[in-house]
């Protein structure tokens, strides 16, 4: 049983140093009056806001302010680079005929930061 995720659902990027909190836009079909989030709930910004700063060596302005600083990690604004749906969603619930998303859901940023729901319960309905 998994868990379904929804507006406002905390969300962590493994190079953010803060969380954040997912976008979804009210054209999505609502959980208890909620919307409710599908694969193809990933564009930054609108989606995915920034996770504060930016801690990834892959970043180019991370790489860049590393640099400037003869070698140490200097981190730099978060702007996500989300341009691959989420994997996997929940295959055998669609919604707007792409699969919602669940708790085990991951959204890879291109600076190499994986995005996950941080708090899944708090903000979700379950799953049959």
């Amino acid at each position: 049983m998994g868990m379904h995720v929804v507006m406002g659902a905390m969300i962590q990027c493994t190079f953010g140093v803060a969380p954040s909190t997912l976008v979804v836009l009210p054209t999505n079909c609502c959980i208890s009056s909620t919307p409710a989030a599908n694969i193809m709930d990933h564009k930054p910004i609108v989606n995915i806001p920034p996770f504060g700063m930016c801690n990834s060596p892959s970043n180019p302005m991370v790489a860049a302010a590393t640099a400037a600083a003869l070698g140490v990690l200097t981190p730099m604004p978060c702007i996500p680079v989300t341009t691959a749906p989420w994997v996997p969603g929940a295959p055998t619930v669609l919604l707007g005929n792409m699969p919602v998303l669940n708790d085990s859901s991951m959204c890879m940023c291109n600076w190499g930061g994986v995005i996950k729901p941080s708090v899944p319960g708090q903000f979700t309905e379950m799953v049959p």
